[in-house]
């Protein structure tokens, strides 16, 4: 299995525009998810195994010129339509940091190709984030190294620093502290994205540590190590996610129905491997 770090993209050879770099921008799954409880900055202390997936977007940067258009000033334009191109995005506020923690004063274009969905639980919006600092640092002749970059992720969202590891890890803290697994046995995989979404901070706020599973994070990753991986899903949102929307608990259940053995609702947000143990991912 490959690293989930960013990697050059062939899709740079089908753009009208010259890009100076053209990067994939893979998306994750949790195998498991376990909430440990409430910590003192607002946040909640989790426990889960990430695994990136082949699913990506594509992300295209080229360096602004001094004598160019807005020089002082980085831009963004996006396929799809909902996605925000201002600095809400997680793509522009990377590469503010970028310039806030190195000093470099490197402004960008940017053309994002969105096929990762929003809303969903995939960590897109933070996968995009990591490939623009890794971008950035590239097109900047690396002046930092990867553990810089990962420190600079954490610090405007929870799970960008996992999008620079090895593909595999088991995430504590808020997220961001990461331990690399080895690759995990093959599994076939398919996702299907409802047309509704859930806000993060909706489906927390919803969330009853009462209502959390107790098996133990680590007992979890013992087993999924060891091959035991679709019998061992756990992710102590699903109960809040479908209080929030009940149509997900009736998706679960007609997938159950249909022969998928233990389907796993994905919700957590607080390059790549190009599958998950060679799997094929459908998007349905």
């Amino acid at each position: 299995m490959t690293a989930s770090k960013p990697l050059p993209d062939s899709a740079s050879a089908i753009t009208p525009q010259k890009w100076d770099l053209t990067l994939s921008s893979p998306c994750k799954i949790n195998l498991f998810l376990r909430i440990m409880g409430e910590r003192p900055d607002g946040f909640h202390e989790l426990a889960s195994l990430f695994q990136s997936i082949s699913l990506r977007d594509t992300i295209h940067f080229s360096k602004k010129s001094p004598h160019g258009s807005a020089p002082d000033q980085d831009t963004l334009e996006c396929d799809k339509q909902g996605v925000p191109t201002n600095d809400s995005n997680l793509v522009l506020k990377a590469l503010a940091k970028f310039r806030e923690r190195t000093g470099v004063e490197q402004y960008f274009h940017v053309r994002l190709e969105k096929r990762v969905p929003f809303q969903a639980g995939l960590g897109g919006g933070s996968a995009n984030a990591a490939t623009a600092l890794w971008a950035a640092n590239v097109l900047a002749d690396k002046p930092c190294t990867n553990k810089q970059l990962a420190e600079f992720g954490a610090e405007f969202g929870s799970d960008v620093s996992f999008f620079l590891s090895s593909g595999t890890a088991y995430c504590t803290g808020r997220g961001e502290v990461l331990e690399d697994v080895q690759p995990l046995p093959q599994e076939s995989l398919f996702i299907i994205k409802p047309n509704e979404g859930l806000s993060t901070a909706e489906v927390f706020k919803t969330l009853k540590m009462e209502d959390c599973s107790d098996r133990d994070p680590r007992q979890l990753l013992d087993k999924m190590r060891a091959g035991v991986i679709s019998a061992e899903y756990v992710n102590d949102l699903e109960v809040p996610s479908f209080k929030l929307l009940p149509r997900l608990a009736e998706l679960k259940e007609k997938l159950k129905d249909a022969g998928f053995k233990n389907p796993l609702i994905q919700k957590q947000k607080q390059l790549r491997p190009e599958n998950f143990g060679r799997t094929k991912v459908d998007l349905i």
